[in-house]
């Protein structure tokens, strides 16, 4: 392709909107263009990227065994009430009306429509198992897009739906989709980790997400240093402390005026405790306004996704000034005893001792607070959110650190949840009627393109891993005027293409300081310059985008070299 007849509108400033490296570098590069908030048009350049990442993920789908179709982005929304998720979704769904006045929805994902396809053509358990995967358009009306096409409202996916008769087929579908995830991120050259995840609005009984590690990640994800366990903070959970026996007799329980002190730091200091003694409440409320306190360590913090899984997805934690309406109490002076609500209290707590908490009075708190002694709660339950050197839950030894990560795959095990809503049956052996077992799995096939950019950048702009590089080879022609330069730019263009090396010519008009800016910054692994010094000397010059000393090589062996440099990029060679 020839820069000269290609829309690659770089820009040499950052706008001011993009936030993120990989927003950034992709206006700059000339990859996207904002349409509106959250919506981007891809040009020529970004589009061979988004191609080569399709391409990999469709590769591996059909190694997999999975079958491609295309369904409808606009669906009916009786499929979603059959599912109950018509209400439940939210917001982030795109309701919309048609002139007959019947609600549709512009899909955010689609086990309802292919739920509703196997219940209208899978009878037997002969045509199971079935995987059915596309690659198609998904809106989601986020609230606040931000970071480019990282967190857009509209965005390409690859979805996929297993279908089995039992469990152990269930459990079979997903490990081969854990094992075409771990390809398909190791062939897009991107450094990620698998960890445990909740479910979230998709449903489900387990799942696992993908995460590309990246500074600038939306997630932190949690991992053992020792063991191989990983998981989503949202997800994840902590070894509990070993209970050290208390020898000491325990303290009294004590109303102690503490005047103006209202959160856990300012308490911890005014009494010369360390938080960890202090206990922290909550007050939270269900879509009935039925209230609950809930109970942490006043060094931790509340893990929203656990309390909605312990108490329901309708929990909300409401604002200070409606807690004081509701209790009659600021916040810093609520506690566990003596109150009607019921307690639920972090497992981190249970067995503490001589510890602080609100006295349910303005101004004052409790000491010597025992669990045996003082207080009784509803139930015990996992809480609270990891923190970096929490012991591993797994293994005995291990310690947990935080890392931020970019969430690129999702894989779930539906059960029956849609089958059974939309009374999807097919006949077993005998003649019998079940509900199959569904899987689920998703890949942000834009938003690995961004991930990518995030890892792999520098100053001068992106260094694309070869698998996803939208050319192999640009030639920088130095000056567009001269005869000898437009010859061997135009030999060396011609070989590559017959030996179906995608390549860039840039045959434009202007300063050779430009064309060496734009080649930095569009990322093409392999840059060849012809013209100049070197070129009267007969020699052109061969560099890596990636790095390393620039190589004079005659015309007429450049092309071989650049085939030879290009394996060794495809391989991962130094």
């Amino acid at each position: 392709m020839r820069y000269s007849t290609t829309l690659i509108p770089t820009l040499r400033e950052t706008p001011v909107e993009a936030k993120v490296i990989s927003h950034q570098l992709m206006l700059r590069a000339g990859l996207v263009r904002q349409l509106g908030a959250g919506i981007y048009t891809w040009l020529p350049l970004g589009l061979r990227v988004l191609r080569r990442v399709e391409q990999i993920v469709r590769s591996e789908m059909d190694r997999a065994g999975a079958q491609e179709l295309l369904m409808p982005a606009v669906q009916p929304a009786e499929l979603w009430q059959e599912s109950g998720r018509w209400g439940y979704y939210g917001k982030e769904l795109l309701r919309i009306i048609d002139r007959h006045q019947r609600d549709f929805c512009f899909g955010p994902t689609h086990e309802e429509v292919i739920t509703d396809l196997v219940r209208r053509e899978v009878r037997s358990w002969r045509q199971l198992p079935a995987n059915f995967y596309q690659i198609q358009t998904k809106f989601r009306d986020e609230i606040r897009p931000r970071f480019g096409v990282m967190r857009g409202r509209e965005f390409i996916m690859k979805d996929a739906y297993s279908f089995d008769m039992d469990e152990a087929g269930l459990d079979r579908s997903y490990q081969l989709m854990f094992q075409a995830y771990q390809r398909i991120f190791q062939r897009c050259g991107l450094r990620f980790r698998a960890v445990e995840a909740d479910t979230g609005a998709i449903g489900g009984a387990s799942s696992h997400e993908f995460h590309v590690l990246a500074s600038s990640g939306e997630d932190a994800i949690a991992s053992c240093d020792s063991c191989g366990y990983a998981a989503n903070v949202e997800k994840a959970t902590a070894a509990l402390p070993i209970a050290i026996p208390h020898t000491e007799p325990m303290q009294p329980l004590v109303e102690v005026e503490t005047p103006g002190q209202a959160s856990i730091e300012a308490v911890s200091q005014f009494l010369s405790l360390p938080p960890q003694r202090l206990i922290k409440s909550l007050v939270v409320m269900d879509e009935a306004d039925h209230c609950s306190l809930l109970l942490l360590r006043g060094d931790h913090e509340l893990n929203e996704v656990k309390m909605r899984a312990v108490l329901g997805s309708g929990v909300t934690l409401p604002a200070a000034e409606q807690v004081e309406q509701l209790t009659g109490l600021p916040v810093g002076s609520l506690g566990p005893l003596h109150t009607e609500l019921p307690v639920i209290a972090d497992l981190a707590l249970r067995g503490g001792h001589d510890m602080v908490c609100g006295a349910n009075r303005r101004g004052y708190h409790l000491t010597g607070v025992n669990w045996d002694r003082d207080l009784t709660v509803s139930q015990f339950a996992d809480l609270r959110a990891v923190v970096a050197g929490d012991g591993c839950p797994r293994c005995a030894t291990g310690l947990l650190q935080l890392d931020r990560g970019i969430e690129v795959g999702h894989v779930f095990k539906l059960g029956v949840k849609y089958s059974q809503a939309l009374n999807a049956t097919v006949l077993d052996t005998d003649g019998q009627a079940h509900h199959p077992i569904m899987g689920c799995y998703g890949i942000g096939v834009s938003r690995i393109v961004a991930a990518a950019i995030e890892q792999h950048h520098d100053a001068n702009g992106i260094v694309w891993p070869l698998a996803l590089a939208p050319f192999a080879v640009v030639i920088v022609q130095l000056n567009a005027k001269e005869a000898e330069a437009t010859v061997v730019a135009e030999q060396l263009y011609q070989e590559l293409q017959r030996r179906s090396i995608d390549v860039l010519w840039d045959d434009r008009d202007e300063r050779a300081g430009v064309k060496f800016k734009d080649a930095e910054l569009i990322g093409v692994p392999v840059q060849l310059v012809v013209g100049g010094r070197s070129l009267k000397e007969g020699r052109v010059e061969l560099r890596q985008r990636r790095g390393g000393e620039a190589v004079l090589i005659a015309p007429d062996q450049a092309v071989a070299t650049v085939v030879q440099m290009l394996n060794q990029l495809d391989t991962g060679e130094p």
